[in-house]
C-alpha cells in the first residue's frame, strides 16, 4: 500500500489513507478514454481544456496518449473554484484563471478531475458553452454520483469512487498530497 510520508502530514496530521486507485490502474484507464474518444473524435482537432489545478497530473498524460493517436491536440487551461481549503464545496464557482484560445467554431474537450455535487463542471460548461463551441465533451478522471446536487451528464468517466475524501495524482487537501501517484481516501 502507499503510504503519505510523515513529512508530508504535518502538524494537522490525517490520520490514516487507504489506497483506492493505483498507478497503474489510473494508466490503464487513461490508454481506453483515449482510445475511445480517440474514435469519436477522429480526423477531428480537438482544444482540451484541463481544470487546474487538480487535473494537471491526468491532462498530461491524457494528452500524451491523444497525441500518439494522432489527434491534432491543443490545450488550453482554466482554475475554477468552489472548495478553498474546505473538504466540502460551497457551491459558489468562481473563475480564478480563464482559457486564452478561443473555443469559436471549436471541438472542444473539458478535462477534470473529479465530478463532485456537479457545480464546478455545470458552471464550466456553460462558461465555455456560451462562446460558440462547434462541440463540447467532458471528461473527469473520477465520478462521485452520491454527491451529486446539480444534475449533469459527464460524457466520459475514468471510475466512480464511493463518497470519501480523496487525494493524489493531481488532487490535493489543502494545496498538499497533489503529487502522489496513487489516489488514496484519507480521513
Amino acid at each position: 500500500m502507499n503510504n503519505i510520508p510523515e513529512s508530508q502530514l504535518g502538524e494537522d496530521s490525517l490520520s490514516t489513507e487507504k489506497l483506492i486507485i493505483s498507478a497503474l490502474e489510473i494508466q490503464h484507464r487513461i490508454s481506453e478514454l483515449t482510445n475511445q474518444i480517440g474514435a469519436d473524435y477522429e480526423g477531428k482537432d480537438i482544444l482540451v481544456i484541463a481544470v487546474l489545478k487538480g487535473a494537471f497530473m491526468f491532462a498530461a498524460d491524457f494528452v500524451r496518449r491523444l497525441q500518439k493517436l494522432g489527434l491534432n491536440i491543443e490545450i488550453d487551461f482554466i482554475k475554477a473554484s468552489s472548495y478553498g481549503a474546505q473538504t466540502e464545496s460551497s457551491k459558489e464557482v468562481r473563475i480564478d484563471l480563464d482559457i486564452t484560445s478561443s473555443v469559436s467554431d471549436k471541438n472542444v474537450l473539458l478535462l477534470d478531475d473529479i465530478i463532485d455535487t456537479g457545480h464546478t463542471i455545470s458552471f464550466l460548461y456553460q462558461h465555455l458553452k456560451s462562446q460558440s463551441v462547434k462541440s463540447l465533451s467532458t471528461c473527469v478522471l473520477l465520478d462521485k454520483p452520491n454527491r451529486r446536487t446539480v444534475e449533469f451528464q459527464v460524457d466520459y468517466i475514468g471510475f466512480e469512487v464511493p463518497d470519501l475524501f480523496v487525494v493524489g495524482y493531481g488532487l490535493d487537501y489543502n494545496e498538499r498530497f497533489r503529487c502522489l501517484p496513487d489516489i488514496s481516501h484519507i480521513d
